[in-house]
Order: structure tokens, then C-alpha cells, then sequence
């Protein structure tokens, strides 16, 4: 589990190979990934916006941006937690993701927070020891 906190508000990743969805012959690898943001701050907010950055295992960088997660746009109140699931496929067997979610304040402030860096792993990965 992958875990950071921005402004009181507190971002989980667990990614998960799914084996069943891929074909490693294929180049085709897939991951689904569980997300749980907690407002441990006193204010209410708004996830607005979601910002991914994926990058395969020779460096090929894929940018995502849109509205809201998994079709939602979820107000989290002070001590409130929201999850959800999602996913990503690769052509390479490893990658890395990190992003942010574009939050809101009732008074309209917006801000940023972290999603932290998480490895995407799966078992068909090829190391070397050099």
C-alpha cells in the first residue's frame, strides 16, 4: 500500500496485477487499483478533478486528466472516506503511476493533493542483475 497526505487529506493506493485480464504473450498486462481518500481536516471538499501519469517499464509516459473519479465527483466531510476501484493496462509487464485530484473547498478555494507513486508489478517481470 501506497499512502500520502496533502492539507489533512489522506490518499491510499493498492495496486493489484490482474492475471486473469492479461496476456503476457500479447504484451498486454493489466491492473486494477483501489483508491481510499480520508478527510482528516476540518474543512468539507469536492474531488473536481483527477490528474494520472503512467509510465510503462521503458519509459513511455501516458497522461490522463478529466472530471471527477470513476464517473463521481464525491464531497468528502470533515472525518468522511471515499473509495473506489479503477484500473490500468500496459504493454510492458512493470510501470509506475502517480497523480493528483483537483480538490474544492465549500468557499470555492481549490487546491491540489498527492497521489502518491505506486509500482505496477507483475510476476512475468523479467529482472536483471547487473
Amino acid at each position: 500500500m501506497y499512502s500520502e497526505t496533502t492539507r489533512s487529506l489522506t490518499v491510499t493506493v493498492q495496486p493489484i496485477y490482474l492475471e486473469d485480464q492479461s496476456s503476457p504473450t500479447d504484451n498486454h498486462f493489466v491492473w486494477a487499483y483501489r483508491v481510499r481518500i480520508e478527510n482528516g481536516g476540518d474543512e468539507t471538499v469536492q474531488l473536481l478533478r483527477r490528474h494520472w501519469k503512467i509510465t510503462d517499464a521503458i519509459g513511455r509516459i501516458q497522461e490522463v486528466k478529466g472530471s471527477g473519479v470513476v464517473g463521481e465527483q464525491p464531497v468528502l466531510h470533515p472525518g468522511d472516506s471515499y473509495e473506489y476501484t479503477s484500473g490500468t493496462p500496459l504493454s510492458t509487464p512493470s510501470g509506475i503511476m502517480e497523480g493528483s485530484y483537483q480538490m474544492e473547498t465549500l468557499e470555492g478555494e481549490r487546491f491540489d493533493i498527492v497521489v502518491p507513486a505506486f509500482s505496477l508489478d507483475s510476476p512475468h517481470q523479467k529482472m536483471r542483475l547487473n
